[in-house]
C-alpha cells in the first residue's frame, strides 16, 4: 500500500503483556484472606481487560455497589503494587515484533487504561520503558478509551499522523478508540476476551489469533522486510 507506517501503538494488558498471571496471584491471595475458594487463571483472563473492579466483582461474585467492594478493591490494588511483574511477560512474538520495529525505525508506544502507578513500573521491570516512544495512561488525558484523545496524544508525542499509525488492542473499546482516531486497527484475539464475545463485531481492520502474527501482517500490509 502507498500509506506509510509511521507508528504502532499497543494496548498493554492482554495485547503487549500477559499480566494475567500476576493478577491471578493477587486475586487468589485476596480470596484466601477472605477464606474463599480460588479461581482459575482461565476464569480471570476473561476479566482482566475490564480492570481491577471487574476482577474483584467477578472473583467475589458481587456488584460494585456491594458494601464489601470498596475495601476488597483497595486491598487488591495494594497487593498488585507489590506483585506487578513477578510473572508478567510479553506475549509470544511481541519481543521479536518490537525488535523488528526498532530495526526499521518505526516508533511504537503504549496507550492503556491502566493507571501510571502500575504501568510505568511494569514497563521498567521488563526494560521496555525507555524503548517506547510514548506511554499514555488515564492520568495523562481528560478522556480515556474508547475516546480517541489518548491515541491523539500518543501520536503527537511520537510525531506521527493518526492516519499513518496503527493501534493493536484486545477489547472493543481499543478498536473503537482507534477507529475514532482515524487509525488502522488490529484486534488481538489472543488477549483477555470473554468467551461470549464475538470479536468480528468490533469491525477492526485486521484480526490476529496470536501475537506472532502481527509482524508478518505488518510486513504484508506495508511491504516491509
Amino acid at each position: 500500500m502507498n500509506q506509510p507506517l509511521e507508528a504502532v501503538l499497543f494496548d498493554l494488558d492482554g495485547t503487549l503483556l500477559d499480566t494475567a498471571p500476576d493478577f491471578h496471584w493477587v486475586i487468589n491471595k485476596l480470596l484466601q484472606e477472605e477464606q474463599r475458594s480460588p479461581v482459575s487463571l482461565e476464569f480471570l483472563r476473561q476479566h482482566v481487560s475490564n480492570g481491577a473492579r471487574a476482577m474483584v466483582c467477578a472473583a467475589f461474585e458481587i456488584e460494585i455497589n456491594d458494601a464489601r467492594f470498596r475495601d476488597l478493591h483497595q486491598r487488591m490494588l495494594d497487593l498488585y503494587l507489590q506483585h506487578l511483574d513477578v510473572h508478567t511477560v510479553p506475549f509470544n512474538g511481541i519481543s521479536d515484533l518490537l525488535n523488528w520495529l526498532d530495526q526499521n525505525d518505526i516508533p511504537w508506544g503504549i496507550v492503556t487504561n491502566k493507571p501510571e502507578l502500575y504501568t510505568l513500573p511494569v514497563m521498567r521491570g521488563l526494560d521496555l520503558h525507555d524503548r517506547a516512544g510514548s506511554i499514555i495512561c488515564p492520568d495523562h488525558v481528560t478522556e480515556r478509551k474508547p475516546h480517541p484523545e489518548p491515541l491523539f496524544l500518543a501520536c503527537n508525542q511520537i510525531g506521527c499522523t493518526p492516519e499513518n499509525a496503527l493501534y493493536v488492542g484486545d477489547h472493543i473499546r481499543d478498536i473503537e478508540s482507534g477507529r475514532r482516531a482515524g487509525m488502522r486497527t488490529i484486534a488481538a484475539c489472543y488477549g483477555y476476551i470473554d468467551t461470549d464475545t464475538n470479536t468480528q463485531d468490533w469491525e477492526a481492520d485486521h484480526y490476529v489469533d496470536c501475537a506472532s502474527e502481527i509482524k508478518p501482517l505488518l510486513q504484508s500490509i506495508y511491504a516491509l522486510n
